[in-house]
């Protein structure tokens, strides 16, 4: 088991920086994969970034390419999601999630957090 728990959400202007994080506690987290998703009101949770389990790999949903960044250290069994130029449509609940694998596929990541909310306003 992996018990994940985001941190880090709030509200910000639209243009600014919020910082995520995703602390893993129980079975080593340096095993998994790890993935960022949101969901909107109203919306299906979407894929919003992934990176391996050594951290050299990474991919992005094409509405985040260029100013999200996701990143890993595995000697804090932290993940972490920079997040920059934030848009009013960012606005989300945002959950982390650790696999065995960096797939965009939410039924793939066995272990989900809480969720963290982020509010972008205009």
């Amino acid at each position: 088991q992996v018990q994940l728990v985001e941190s880090g959400g709030g509200l910000v202007q639209a243009g600014g920086s919020l910082t995520l994080s995703c602390a893993a506690s129980g079975r080593t987290f340096s095993m998994y994969a790890m993935a960022w998703f949101r969901q909107a009101p109203g919306k299906e949770r979407e894929f919003v970034s992934a990176i391996t389990w050594s951290g050299d790999n990474t991919d992005y949903a094409d509405s985040v390419k260029g100013r999200f960044t996701i990143s890993r250290d595995n000697a804090k069994n932290t993940g972490y999601l920079q997040m920059n130029s934030l848009k009013p449509e960012d606005t989300a609940v945002y959950y982390c999630a650790a696999g065995r694998i960096r797939t965009r596929v939410r039924g793939a990541y066995d272990y989900w957090g809480q969720g963290t909310q982020v509010t972008v306003s205009s």
